[in-house]
This record gives structure tokens, C-alpha cells and sequence, in this order.
């Protein structure tokens, strides 16, 4: 009887640090128009596009963008952990009350567009 609540909890724990793990993180990509544009995540250089950004950054947490590319004019832009339902954080939520912090994630991709240099 004791090896079966132990093995119980233990599943239960660790479904709890799955959920934990991975219903915290978003990733979206980032995109450009021309690609190879050089991006700036809140003016940290972290790569080119197409970049593929993660972070577990709470609900409402801001992100600067700034992309720029030779004879192209820098674009900058603010993506924001509120654009869609996390449905894996929601569902974790049920069991661990922090995880609501999470329920929201960016979109899966973004697109931006470079204005060429007058």
C-alpha cells in the first residue's frame, strides 16, 4: 500500500516539474523583410533573422526589439507576454498556484518589415 501512494506521488511530482519546466518558457520567432537583419533583445546583440527567441518571463513582462540592417532604417518594437494563452501553463495552474504568472506567451511568430534608407 505504501509503494503505491509513493509511486503516486512520485508521478504526481513529476508531472509538477514537467509542467514547471515547460509551461514557463515562450518562444517566438522573429522575421524579417529583407532577412539577415541583426537583432538587438533589449539592446543585447543576439543574432540575425530568422532568430528564434524564449525567455520565462512573468505575464505583461516587456521586450525591446530593435532590428537593423545595412541601407535599411533600424526598427524598433516592443513584444509584450500577453499576446496569447499558454494552454500547458493554464492547465498547470490548476495544480501550482505560481504557474498563472505564465498562462499568457507570445505569438508564435512575428513579422517585421524593413523601410529602405531615403
Amino acid at each position: 500500500m505504501k509503494r503505491k501512494i509513493t509511486k503516486v506521488l512520485t508521478g504526481i511530482l513529476t508531472i509538477g516539474i514537467l509542467v514547471l519546466a515547460f509551461g514557463c518558457a515562450s518562444v517566438t520567432v522573429i522575421n524579417s523583410s529583407p532577412e539577415g537583419a541583426k537583432v538587438y533583445v533589449d539592446d543585447q546583440p543576439v543574432g540575425v533573422t530568422p532568430y528564434t527567441y524564449s525567455d520565462t518571463k512573468i505575464v505583461g513582462s516587456s521586450t525591446y526589439l530593435r532590428l537593423e540592417k545595412e541601407g535599411y532604417q533600424p526598427f524598433q518594437t516592443v513584444i509584450v507576454r500577453n499576446e496569447e494563452v499558454d494552454a500547458g501553463a493554464v492547465v498547470g495552474g490548476l495544480f501550482v498556484f505560481p504557474i498563472w504568472l505564465w498562462v499568457m506567451k507570445y505569438k508564435p511568430v512575428h513579422f517585421y518589415e524593413l523601410a529602405p534608407l531615403d
